[in-house]
């Protein structure tokens, strides 16, 4: 089973990482070029504990859906989605959130599985967990570039 573990230094408060980690309508524009849309469920603002978004996306020259859970969250400090349906045998995302000096250190660690037995393995390690992890970096990149910024503004007020 693939984990994915990325830690991210944002130079904002730690409130405002978080509160964008869980916003819709920033995610949305970390996968524009994947024409990711929240189809149902919670489709803009910030996502809750308890709530579900199902996201529709091109992934690998077809349309996907995700829908995904939010499954545990303590405010500021961490959350945690699961996929309920979708192309995966699982999917856990757990996002973790620590104040520090000059900002706040994100923490994402995801882990997934695919499919097809053997040939599911294969793909994992030859192409998927790259290709999950450059997704999460892209969305972390513009976490970070929204929250060291005054484009939070925009996604928060």
């Amino acid at each position: 089973m693939p984990v994915i573990h990325i830690t991210t230094v944002i130079h904002a408060p730690l409130e405002r990482v978080f509160d964008l980690s869980r916003s819709i309508t920033l995610h949305k524009r970390s996968m524009e070029h994947t024409n990711e849309e929240a189809i149902a469920g919670r489709t803009n603002g910030l996502i809750e504990n308890g709530e579900t978004v199902t996201w529709r996306a091109k992934h690998l020259r077809k349309m996907r859906t995700l829908k995904v859970h939010i499954t545990a969250m303590q405010k500021s400090d961490f959350f945690c989605d699961e996929m309920l349906e979708g192309d995966f045998t699982h999917m856990k995302h757990e996002h973790h959130f620590k104040a520090i000096d000059n900002g706040t250190v994100m923490i994402d660690v995801m882990e997934f599985g695919t499919p097809y037995g053997k040939l599911g393995k294969l793909f994992e390690k030859i192409f998927l967990h790259k290709y999950m992890q450059r997704l999460l970096e892209k969305r972390n990149e513009v976490i970070k570039d929204f929250a060291e910024s005054e484009k939070w503004r925009v996604v928060l007020t």
